[in-house]
């Protein structure tokens, strides 16, 4: 095997791997899983106590909010590990400045979203 070839055999090692890891706990607990479904098998466990009210909550939409703003800087943050090693392997000066220019809108994007209060956490009913 040539290098690029080896390269893509340990990727596709790691795909055929990772998706074993999924498939393979799945069939088991379908072929040892009980088939009789009792009678509390629908019923809401909360620690094995009684449960006690309804198992539908409203919650605020604040938390949607943040859960929105978390994964796109999430994302946002995961692009600069290869950009960042890139840099150890000698990056340009252009290639840095996008970097700084991509930090920007970042910087830019987080005081819009403090500018519009979406951090101020507002109690509902007050």
């Amino acid at each position: 095997m040539g290098e690029t070839s080896g390269d893509f055999f340990y990727v596709l090692l790691f795909f055929v791997v990772a998706v074993l890891f999924t498939i393979v706990p799945v069939v088991i607990s379908l072929l040892i899983a009980p088939r009789s479904r009792g009678l509390k098998t629908t019923d809401i466990y909360e620690c094995g106590m009684e449960p006690f009210g309804s198992a539908w909550i409203r919650y605020s939409v604040l938390f949607y909010l943040y859960a929105l703003i978390f994964i796109a800087f999430d994302v946002d943050v995961l692009y600069l590990f290869p950009v960042a090693t890139s840099y150890v392997k000698g990056g340009r000066t252009d290639e840095f400045l996008s970097l700084l220019v991509f930090l920007l809108l970042l910087i830019l994007a987080i005081a819009y979203a403090w500018g519009k209060g979406v951090f101020e956490w507002r109690r509902e009913g007050r």
